[in-house]
């Protein structure tokens, strides 16, 4: 049987906090959503002015990176280079800023962001997942 490593509430709270410091950093107002390797969601964090829709796109970020096992913007440039087949793929916000976050080689969970430009978001995102590792 195998074992594995899995976020715990304080791992949550150090990638909200490394998100949200480089997102205040550069003065950008986002939604912080951090999800378990299943997807599931443990923890969101709204800042002031971010809209109220992105949490819901950080939380399928977040949830795509983690059962996808790659950084989302992976499955956005696959429909921006012609496989337009994959928008009915059973996933929703399948947009640039959902990173995994990996221990030892596995995925353990996933941080999504939602609120500013596409590569910002991505931005946000690695520095969240970089807070445990």
């Amino acid at each position: 049987m195998q074992t594995k490593a899995a976020l715990e509430l304080n791992d949550v709270n150090a990638i909200l906090d490394a998100a949200q410091t480089e997102a205040e950093a550069q003065g950008w107002a986002v939604t912080i959503a951090v999800a378990d390797d299943g997807g599931h969601l443990l923890g969101l964090r709204r800042m002031n002015g971010a809209a109220p829709f992105s949490a819901g796109i950080a939380t399928e970020k977040a949830r795509n990176a983690a059962i996808g096992r790659k950084e989302t913007q992976v499955f956005e440039e696959m429909i921006n280079n012609g496989r337009t087949a994959f928008v009915t793929a059973p996933m929703t916000a399948l947009l640039s800023g959902g990173v995994p976050v990996i221990h030892d080689g596995q995925v353990i969970g996933s941080v999504g962001i939602s609120g500013v430009k596409p590569e910002q978001d991505v931005q946000v995102a690695k520095a969240g997942a970089k807070a445990i590792g």
